[in-house]
């Protein structure tokens, strides 16, 4: 059965309610958990079709569906090789990030280089 909903507001079942507008506005509009290696496998994600490889700690995140432009947040957290390394994920220096591709880095801090981690976790929003 297809259909359409409206409503101005949410409400959960036992009657707190948010505005449409708030709950959309305030989702994430894609997020990948993804392994981080130079062959990235996406362990789960929404809105993202790909990771690209570009070189070491160097990933591009493309959007299934793209943002509206280039201007949306992320933040993001990284894993590298099971220590207990302090890692950065940042936006990358190298590439500049578009409505359709989110380049990143992901730098160990105890080295101050650029490593592939273990694993990778970014949410988008906008």
């Amino acid at each position: 059965m297809a259909g359409t909903i409206v409503s101005d507001v949410l409400q959960d079942g036992a009657g707190n309610s948010t505005a449409t507008t708030n709950a959309i506005k305030g989702s994430a509009k894609a997020w990948v958990n993804f392994g981080g290696g130079a062959s990235p496998i996406i362990n789960a994600s929404f809105n993202v079709s790909s990771i690209t490889y570009n070189s070491t700690g160097q990933f591009g995140i493309n959007f299934t569906t793209a943002m509206t432009d280039a201007n949306y947040s992320a933040v993001g957290m990284a894993n590298y090789a099971g220590t207990s390394n302090q890692m950065f994920v940042n936006y990358s220096a190298n590439f500049t990030s578009t409505a359709s591709i989110l380049y990143i880095s992901t730098l160990d801090r105890s080295s101050n280089s650029l490593v592939n981690p273990t694993f990778v976790a970014v949410t988008v929003t906008r």
